[in-house]
């Protein structure tokens, strides 16, 4: 008897899930975030697919300006990804898969590839693998498979595949007889009452040669233009970065327009497995643990008299009195009030405020960086106060600045400071000067995290204040 092959899970991490705002910003997006357990989304998709005897190690397919955030959850789970690739531009999901079955294609002819978003939740692990077997079958014989989920209510947010007629020989696997759009209520309704319909989870499984033969079939420009990224890419430290270039020639479509809807050789397999896709705060009343008034409260919350409301702090104490159907998230530096049957239209608030020029729209009070993280604790005239915090072993870059002075007081932690010529140590309650134009790094040589509190002071403070001379991550000014 012949072993299955092993399949290669590859992670899509991008997007911006603005409909999660204000958790989720552009500079940090909710599949980085742990909004359904204490591990981010993105851990929890690898962490299901962490299994030696069915999967590879996988591959990720990122945004570049999440790399070392994406590498450093993985190595938390102890999970070292085959390779980390960075798009240039986002080009939906159609240009990703393509380029994953191309690297694939170069070491292993007969690859598999389940295609994961990053941002969605699955209750039972165990029917999920089950699944992935039973699809792995069919794509073992050349069909492109999808997995079609349960609906158990008429969701008018998600699009629908219709089961054609069971495939020959292999088990729990159907043809599929159309892709729907996302319907009208009525419609959804008559779906769901078919028994027929399943909802379009967006999660695939497939071999390699068989997209690749497909997509060449269908989207020749799309695949020349994948094939010369690749040709094209850079090597940066364990990151694979795409052409810009040639990546941005690719039209922006998903698989189900580039290929699935087109295609003969489309499969679904139904599953029952507690799926969701988190895309909006209504998704995570659904799924979140309910106290005895159906509210889902999270960090620091007190209720009254409140029904039916998800209400989540990430800092400061929230109270809420005779509300219902709400949701209410409250960050550092945003609050968010809207009824839960809206909460699919946060994206036009975000939009709004971006218009306006609002950092807050995009970024978060808590910057992340390679070594570790900063946060602005006060914006004044002249001089602001941060919190900055070097994980173990991680170092700054050799550095200057043109325009400001830095004041370091080290919290907790061991902190190893150049200064000009010199290098010392600053153990807690010690602290430093760095003045204008001094060439300075800091570095964190202990076993425990180092936080210091940054006073920074000068006629000019902005991040791109900098002139770098040696740096660990290989990065250019404030990246």
């Amino acid at each position: 008897m012949v072993d299955a092959p092993k399949i290669t899970p590859v992670i899509l991490s991008g997007g911006s899930g603005t409909r999660l705002w204000p958790m989720s910003r552009e500079a940090y997006p909710k599949q980085l975030l742990p909004l359904s357990s204490e591990k981010s989304l993105l851990q929890e998709t690898a962490s299901r697919v962490n299994d030696p005897s069915r999967f590879t190690d996988p591959m990720v397919v990122c945004n570049a300006e999440h790399r070392f955030v994406v590498a450093e959850q993985l190595s938390q789970l102890g999970i070292t990804p085959r390779s980390i690739v960075l798009e240039p531009v986002g080009r939906n999901t159609a240009p990703a898969a393509a380029i994953a079955a191309l690297m694939l294609q170069e070491t292993e002819q007969t690859a598999q590839i389940l295609l994961l978003p990053s941002d969605h939740t699955i209750a039972d692990t165990k029917s999920f693998l089950s699944a992935a077997a039973t699809a792995s079958g069919a794509a073992a014989k050349d069909f492109l498979v999808t997995f079609g989920v349960k609906p158990d209510r008429a969701e008018t947010g998600y699009g629908y595949i219709h089961r054609g007629a069971p495939l020959k020989d292999l088990r729990g696997c159907f043809a599929v007889g159309e892709f729907v759009e996302k319907p009208e209520s009525a419609i959804a309704a008559r779906y769901v009452a078919t028994g027929s319909y399943d909802w379009n989870s967006g999660m695939f499984l497939f071999s390699a040669q068989t997209f690749l033969n497909e997509i060449e079939k269908l989207e020749p420009d799309l695949l020349e233009a994948c094939k010369t990224s690749i040709a094209e890419a850079e090597i940066d430290l364990d990151f694979v970065r795409l052409s810009e270039e040639a990546f941005a020639q690719c039209p922006s479509k998903s698989i189900d327009y580039a290929v699935m809807e087109h295609t003969e050789r489309a499969a679904v397999v139904p599953v029952d497995f507690g799926w969701n896709d988190v895309g909006s705060w209504s998704a995570l009343w659904d799924i979140g643990t309910k106290d005895g008034a159906e509210n889902v409260l999270s960090g620091d919350v007190s209720v009254y008299d409140a029904q039916g409301s998800y209400i989540r702090s990430e800092g400061p104490l929230v109270t809420a009195l005779g509300v219902e159907d709400l949701v209410i998230v409250a960050t550092d530096d945003a609050v968010l009030v809207t009824t839960r049957d809206r909460a699919q239209d946060v994206r036009t608030v975000v939009e709004s405020i971006k218009s306006k020029g609002r950092e807050e729209a995009t970024t978060h009070p808590r910057v992340y960086r390679p070594w570790g993280y900063y946060q602005t604790v006060h914006d004044g005239d002249r001089f602001q106060v941060k919190r900055i915090t070097v994980n173990t072993g991680a170092s700054l870059s050799l550095q200057l600045h043109h325009h400001r002075a830095e004041h370091w007081v080290v919290v907790n932690g061991t902190a190893t400071v150049r200064k000009g010529d010199d290098e010392f140590v600053l153990n807690e309650n010690e602290s430093t000067y760095i003045p204008i134009n001094t060439v300075h790094r800091l570095s964190n040589p202990g076993k425990v995290p180092l936080n210091l509190i940054e006073v920074q002071s000068g006629s000019y403070l902005g991040e791109d204040d900098i002139e770098r001379f040696e740096d660990d991550y290989g990065r250019d000014k404030d990246s």
